[in-house]
């Protein structure tokens, strides 16, 4: 089972803010948050294997992806749909 550590950062901070976590490296404005994830090495695992299936450039990349489809069903089941896997029949 995968353990996550999760931090958000809302992106409005002040200047001098920006300067004091900056630590000396300049600091990229961006309307963007930052979230670090603690993972196990079997979750590792499925994401790495993710990224080369899907040929991801990212683990970034990855979870976007999964958001989107993971965003998409869930609204699609609050409108009553529901889904199905087929296997494909080989004749």
């Amino acid at each position: 089972m995968s353990t996550a550590e999760l931090s958000v950062g809302s992106g409005q901070t002040s200047a001098t803010e920006r300067r004091e976590k900056s630590r000396g490296r300049p600091q990229l404005l961006t309307d963007k948050e930052r979230i670090n994830l603690k993972l196990s090495p079997r979750s590792i695992e499925i994401l790495e294997n993710l990224r080369q299936k899907t040929e991801a450039s990212s683990y970034a990349e990855v979870f976007k992806n999964a958001l989107r489809l993971y965003n998409a069903l869930i609204e699609e089941a609050e409108k009553g749909r529901e889904f199905y896997l087929k296997m494909k029949t080989v004749i």
